[in-house]
């Protein structure tokens, strides 16, 4: 399982041909106390650097873009009902989407985890 960020503070899992999608510790600190998330539908065709999600918190609103392009085979529905769980575990319990991989070569631009400890300091 290979772990990768974007410049704009979501992580990606890679398992196989399928991705899945959060925000990063990092950006969910920024936002504050989350009160809502808007998760896409399943099924939706995904290209990279595409809007996808939102997430809303006291201070701000803001997208969430798929990192690589591929199809929403999942949703956190967790996450509908408890936005919060984005404060508490960004980067486990609060993922907000799986894709179905289109192309693997999209991965090449993304960061590791030293680099994107490095973007953030």
């Amino acid at each position: 399982m290979t772990t990768l960020f974007t410049s704009d503070h979501e992580w990606i899992r890679i398992e196989g041909d399928v991705a899945t999608i959060g925000v990063t510790d990092y950006a969910q600190s920024q936002l504050g106390d989350v009160v809502f998330v808007e998760l896409p539908k399943v099924g939706r065709s995904l290209k990279k650097a595409e809007a996808a999600a939102v997430v809303e918190s006291v201070k701000a609103a803001s997208d969430v873009y798929a990192p690589i392009s591929g199809e929403v085979i999942e949703v956190n529905e967790a996450l509908a009902a408890e936005p919060a769980l984005v404060n508490s575990d960004a980067g486990g319990k609060a993922w907000f989407f799986k894709l179905k991989i289109a192309d693997k070569s999209e991965l090449g631009g993304l960061m590791d985890e030293a680099a994107y400890k490095a973007h953030t300091a």
